[in-house]
């Protein structure tokens, strides 16, 4: 083991002198030029558009949600009250007990499995815990950067769009929630395996395509880690350098560098311990670094209360009329809203599947319930939030929708985009903003970080076995990603993770068309069990 790991210190180690390098030298642009061609490779696979613009990956993101929509019911409407109920512990003693105080048994297709296992006493975190951990890894710099990005260059009636994918994306996260723990592996010491790559696998090959479900698990597994590394680490460690060097007044050539190190020994810390670790720091920092968030919006909302009325009419309109420079109508609007959207929640890439497998129930629907109160709090809760904060703040006309076409809008002569769109509303009704933004950008990237290193090293270890070797193998290489985001400019490492974050939807959805008749078996299951302890 320690030769692997010298092995690979050794490997890594050019990396980090030339990520100190960029600093010093400022060669961030040949870090660009390197990745660009891949980027750009990847982006046009997994982008390539069918009509008006439109790119497969979204269309087929937003039917099929609408789909599940229809199917299950509008679960995302008639079950969020049992969600929230399931999250509050209402049922945990149908949960603990089963129908008649008897244990269950997990039967899929007839196949009956574990027969002598009790399975509530499997999972390693409470539903608040899983839901805790999956709400990080969605809820990031995405919820300050990318509204203002999706406004910049829609205008407010992509929060309309934003809204109503949220809403249909409920649906998809209740399916594969429900699945993910439905065919996860519970290993010898009570760690739980889950998420696409097995009930990809497992679910598959049950329906007799072994095969189709083994190459499908594999290239999730490989998309999966590919957006560990970079949207969901050095993407994040990279914003949150940039917003600490700007409030610290760090000018210095390797500033970057060595709050990469710092970032990287606190998220180490954190990520050694595996989901208990992760899960007992999610649910405390998620939970107030979300209420410190949505209060300060909720402030500024309501000191401009009598702009709220012309800021969501606004959203209405220009959501099937948008006047935004080069949005191109309509479809162009409705583009960037799904799109920002489904980037935010990310329901249908499956990601948040892994966290929730690690839950502790025996009945699977229980957390695909859960997991409809994800996307709500990422979209249509923040998302909506941060859009209206932001549209109040421009309804004396401070930017012009649309800016330059590229989401770079021009406040008082300075170019601004992302972040610093939100910085800027944000400043002018908080006093000392840039330390609260600060703060919220640095816990929305490291609590994205850590949980992204949780869905990264399941999938690593569904490629390259259980080992102690194979964890820490990903571990160091993760942390070293960190350090490399914080030291870079990457541009163009950007690009290649949303490439790999979207890509995650094709094999997942593989999955979910085939195994959704699965769900609604589990969803009766669960609801049998709590009206039989309801007499």
């Amino acid at each position: 083991m320690k030769r692997i790991l010298l092995s690979i210190l050794a490997l890594t180690l050019p990396f980090l002198t030339f990520a100190q390098e960029t600093q010093e030298k400022g060669l961030d642009q040949r870090i660009d030029e390197a990745f660009k061609p891949i980027s750009d490779f990847f982006s046009n696979i997994i982008f390539f558009e069918v009509f008006s613009g439109a790119p497969f990956v979204i269309i087929l993101l937003v039917l099929s949600a609408l789909f599940f929509t229809i199917y299950f019911g509008f679960p995302n409407i008639r079950y969020f009250g049992k969600a929230i109920n399931v999250v509050r512990g209402k049922y945990d003693d149908v949960e603990g007990h089963g129908i008649e105080g008897k244990a269950e048994v997990n039967i899929v297709e007839g196949d009956i499995k574990d027969t002598i296992r009790d399975e509530s006493k499997e999972g390693e975190v409470s539903h608040f815990q899983a839901l805790a951990t999956a709400v990080s890894g969605t809820v990031g710099n995405g919820n300050i950067a990318g509204v203002a990005l999706a406004i910049a260059l829609g205008g407010p009636g992509a929060t309309f769009w934003m809204i109503i994918c949220g809403l249909l994306g409920m649906s998809t996260k209740f399916v594969e929630c429900t699945l993910g723990v439905q065919y996860r592996d519970v290993g010898e010491d009570g760690t739980v395996y889950g998420g696409p790559m097995y009930y990809l696998n497992k679910g598959l090959k049950e329906k007799g395509f072994a095969w189709v479900g083994k190459i499908a698990a594999v290239l999730f597994a490989i998309f999966c880690i590919g957006g560990s590394f970079g949207g969901g680490n050095a993407a994040q460690s990279n914003q949150a350098t940039i917003v600490l060097k700007e409030m610290l007044g760090l000018n210095s050539a390797g500033a970057g560098f060595w709050i990469g190190i710092v970032l990287a020994i606190l998220v180490g810390i954190i990520i050694i311990g595996g989901i208990k670790r992760i899960a007992s720091v999610t649910e405390k920092v998620v939970p107030f670094m979300a209420v410190m968030y949505v209060l300060a919006c909720i402030y500024i909302i309501f000191s401009n209360f009598s702009f709220v009325d012309d800021a969501i009419g606004l959203i209405i309109r220009e959501a099937f009329d948008p006047t935004a420079i080069g949005v191109g109508g309509l479809i162009g609007v409705l583009l960037v809203g799904f799109k920002r959207a489904a980037f935010s929640n990310e329901a249908g890439a499956g990601s948040a599947s892994i966290a929730h497998s690690a839950v502790k129930t025996k009945y699977s629907a229980s957390e695909g319930l859960v997991a409809l109160l994800e996307a709500f709090i990422d979209t249509v809760l923040i998302c909506t939030m941060t859009a209206l904060v932001i549209i109040i703040f421009n309804s004396g006309g401070a930017f012009e929708y649309g800016g330059d076409g590229t989401g770079v809008v021009f406040i008082e002569g300075m170019p601004y985009e992302g972040a610093g769109i939100t910085q800027m509303a944000f400043a002018e009704y908080i006093p000392y903003s840039d330390i609260f933004l600060t703060i919220a950008v640095v816990l929305f990237a490291v609590s994205t970080m850590i949980s992204w290193s949780y869905y990264g090293l399941q999938s690593w270890k569904f490629l390259f076995g259980r080992g102690k070797t194979a964890d820490l193998v990903y571990k160091f290489l993760f942390l070293t990603f960190v350090v490399i985001g914080a030291a870079a400019s990457m541009n163009s490492i950007w690009a290649f993770s949303d490439a790999m974050i979207f890509a995650m939807v094709f094999p997942n959805m593989i999955g979910l068309y085939f195994l959704f008749p699965v769900v609604k078996k589990q969803l009766t299951r669960y609801f049998e069990a709590i009206k039989a302890s309801q007499k």
